[in-house]
């Protein structure tokens, strides 16, 4: 750890947070440029596009389909930004870290975006194309669908997003571990606690039917969960050999 006196800090933080936001407005500036140039937004809607019946989506307001590029451009952007992101946290926290703590943060902030990038695929080419299915093909004998782009997109994202932030649920179990909240053994007592757990999260996220998107999820975000006992017993193995360590390191000092 080092010392720094808090109006550094301030500044430090001033100049980093400065950084985050240049980087974010260039990264957004080219997922703008790649969303005009490579046509995202066909690509983006294809999981629809089946069942428009040969339409197209619609749009209501002169200025729904600029807000729907902007929207997937911030979302490419932020994507593209988050190394630097991460640097940057990582700059401003490294200096309080003890050096092994410094030795589980690059991992975990690592970790951390590829299972949001996992869980926000696995939304996109798996759980909407089956929600679509269900919700396009419910009562329409009696109703005709007409989607908006906006409605679409929105769903779409909210959706990709939802599954990106349960999916650090493995590093915010590895997170109070570390903190010392919780251990291995709480973790597993609650088993069957997470499994019902991982199905009302997975019926709230997902619409559509039990058998398809409900369980679709909830097998994920429990076998998330046996992943996050596992990582967690072996953060908590971890400080318990280095609080042996030191333990022993005392009785030894006061020995001599």
């Amino acid at each position: 750890m080092s010392d720094m006196p808090f109006l550094d800090h301030l500044e430090e933080l001033r100049s980093r947070l400065l950084k985050s936001v240049v980087a974010v407005g260039i990264c957004v500036a080219i997922g703008f440029m790649l969303v005009i140039k490579f046509n995202f937004i066909n690509l983006l809607e294809q999981p629809i596009l089946p069942y428009l019946q040969g339409r197209k989506l619609i749009f209501t307001h002169p200025g729904d389909s600029f807000s729907i590029v902007m929207q997937v451009s911030f979302g490419i952007g932020f994507a593209l930004a988050a190394p630097v992101l991460l640097y940057q946290l990582w700059g401003f926290l490294s200096p309080a870290l003890y050096k092994h703590e410094k030795k589980v943060v690059i991992p975990l902030l690592f970790s951390a975006t590829c299972l949001f990038m996992m869980g926000a695929a696995l939304a996109y080419f798996l759980v909407l194309p089956f929600a679509l299915k269900f919700l396009m093909e419910f009562q329409t004998a009696a109703l005709e669908p007409m989607i908006t782009a906006r409605d679409y997109f929105d769903f779409a994202t909210s959706l990709a997003l939802s599954m990106g932030v349960v999916f650090e649920l493995p590093i915010l179990l590895v997170g109070l571990t570390a903190l010392g909240i919780i251990t291995p053994t709480q973790l597993r007592a609650f088993r069957r606690h997470a499994m019902v757990a991982s199905l009302v999260i997975a019926a709230i996220i997902t619409p559509g039917d039990l058998l398809t998107t409900t369980v679709m999820l909830m097998v994920p975000l429990y076998g998330l969960y046996e992943v996050s006992i596992l990582a967690s017993s072996i953060v908590y193995l971890r400080k318990e050999r280095r609080r042996i360590a030191l333990e022993r390191e005392s009785e030894v000092e006061a020995l001599a």
